[in-house]
């Protein structure tokens, strides 16, 4: 029966199968889900009071098709969009950075391995092997962290324009008022 210790036991190992690179890459990890996390909480709770205040100031100007009501409206759309595409870049960075850090951990393995060629030749196979496994666990894990962030900063791009274009769409102009109200 597996024990959470155990399960915490069997992942110290892992990271100390992988040197450091694989510490450096749970670190870009954590700092990475952090930002979807915080992502999908302020698409799903902050952001619908912001945009319900954004319309009840649209809606309370008394005209809303002058100049300036239009560049109130941009900066409204603007603000929306600043605010929506926040840590959006930070995590698509770290996303890139996994897959080269799994290659700094697969580089730092191979000259493990050249060393012990050199050392021992080509005769100790075991010795060998803690190289081989020191370069490929880093490239597994970066690749395993850079393609699940890679699903969830797309859902979340999705998300940021659809909810920058409903925004647009429901600060309305006078005119579009008058229309559909004759």
């Amino acid at each position: 029966m597996s024990t959470p210790f155990s399960a915490l036991g069997a992942v110290w190992t892992f990271l100390e199968t992988g040197s450091y690179v694989l510490w450096a890459i749970l670190l870009a990890s954590l700092v990475l889900w952090s930002l979807i996390i915080e992502r999908a909480w302020y698409l799903r709770r902050v952001y619908p009071e912001r945009v319900r205040s954004w319309r009840e100031e649209w809606g309370q100007r008394q005209e809303r098709s002058s100049w300036c009501a239009r560049r109130i409206r941009e900066g409204m759309i603007s603000r929306a969009g600043i605010e929506l595409g926040h840590s959006l870049s930070l995590i698509k960075t770290l996303i890139a950075l996994c897959p080269l850090l799994g290659l700094l951990g697969t580089v730092t393995g191979m000259i493990e391995v050249f060393d012990v060629l050199a050392v021992t030749g080509t005769g100790n196979a075991r010795a060998m092997a803690s190289g081989v496994s020191r370069a490929t666990i880093p490239t597994m894990a970066g690749m395993v962290v850079a393609l699940s962030g890679i699903y969830f900063s797309a859902r979340l791009q999705q998300q940021v324009r659809q909810q920058s274009q409903r925004l647009a769409d429901s600060l309305r102009f006078d005119e579009e008022f008058s229309h559909e109200n004759p």
